[in-house]
């Protein structure tokens, strides 16, 4: 079995490969720090699955998700995040990938994740779950955040966090004006006036962690 790994800190990295060096003993693994480089590693060596970062500067581990379903339709790809199950497990799912699971989880449940999306099969925590068995019962009742873009969404997300402008446009590779303009898109769709009544809103969604003072 060939794993790729795509994540852009090397420790992690390096720790992803050990707990399913342990799991899977005689796998080969290839590792990429970028979108670019995990879609020549790809090209170049394949793989069976591919282990994916979501949290990537620049192009996203979204924006690469897309790519290697459209180039590798049947590849089975895994995401792993830090961020909380309601920012982007379904529309990592929608996108295609076979898991999300966050990067906290215990190594076993990322190695039960690879051998059940390996034999075909999706593999999602209980929380993602409830998520998606709620949207199934009423997809009319869906949170505002759910109508904006993916990248959108990114940058609502580093707003509320308290990231400016400048440094958004910085981490993402996009000019000042373009990261205002998607600031405008969101505030518009979100129907919401302030960087305040955001972070309000991302609070109660738990998109974010509630500062505890």
């Amino acid at each position: 079995m060939h794993i790729l790994i795509t994540d852009d800190h090397a420790v992690v990295r390096r720790g992803l490969k050990e707990i399913l060096n342990e799991s899977f003993e005689g796998a080969t693994f290839d590792q990429a720090g970028n979108a670019d480089e995990a879609l020549r590693l790809l090209a170049r060596d394949g793989a069976d699955i591919l282990v994916l970062d979501i949290n990537m500067p620049g192009r996203s581990g979204l924006d690469l998700l897309k790519d290697v379903k459209r180039i590798h339709p049947r590849l089975p790809v895994i995401v792993l995040s830090v961020q909380p199950e309601e920012q982007y497990a379904v529309r990592c799912l929608r996108a295609g990938a076979a898991s999300y699971i966050k990067k906290d989880s215990a190594p076993e449940e990322l190695a039960q994740a690879v051998r059940k999306v390996l034999s075909g099969g999706r593999y999602v925590s209980a929380g993602v779950a409830e998520k998606l068995v709620t949207i199934l019962d009423d997809p009319g009742d869906r949170p505002r955040h759910d109508g904006l873009s993916d990248r959108e969404l990114e940058v609502m997300l580093m707003i509320v966090e308290g990231v400016s402008l400048t440094e958004i446009g910085n981490r993402l590779h996009l000019s000042a004006k373009t990261v205002s303009t998607y600031r405008a898109r969101l505030m518009d769709k979100m129907q919401m006036k302030s960087n305040a009544e955001l972070t309000r809103y991302a609070v109660k969604h738990h998109l974010i962690e509630p500062e505890v003072s």
